[in-house]
Order: C-alpha cells, then structure tokens, then sequence
C-alpha cells in the first residue's frame, strides 16, 4: 500500500471544495421537495393572470461555513 503525502494547505482546499459540492447537491433536493405542486390548469391561470415570466433567472449559490 503506498503512501501519498499532500500539503495541509491543499488538503484543506479540497475538502472545502468537495463540501461545497455537496452542500450545493443536497439544498438543490430540499428546494426541490419543499416546493409546492402546479397542476398544468394552474399554471395556465397563473399565467393567463401574470404573464410569463420574461427574464432568465441566474443561478447563484453562497454557502458560509
């Protein structure tokens, strides 16, 4: 079994990079579960009342640890 050394600096680096990914994953499934159920004759009301919505919408994620 060989051994492979890395610096801490970079050790640290990588796991903060891999939780971030993970914490990204895992509030991208909770938005998804909480959110609430459309049936197509709502949204075609919601629609018909609002409009579309007319701009794209940029994804941005900001995780503080």
């Amino acid at each position: 079994m060989a051994t492979i050394t890395i610096p801490k600096k970079e050790l640290k680096t990588v796991l903060k990079e891999s939780i971030r990914e993970v914490l990204e994953q895992e509030s991208m499934k909770f938005r998804v579960f909480f959110a609430p159920f459309v049936s197509q004759k709502e949204q075609k009301d919601i629609e018909k009342r609002y409009g579309r919505p007319f701009r794209k919408v940029a994804k941005s994620t900001e995780v503080k640890i």
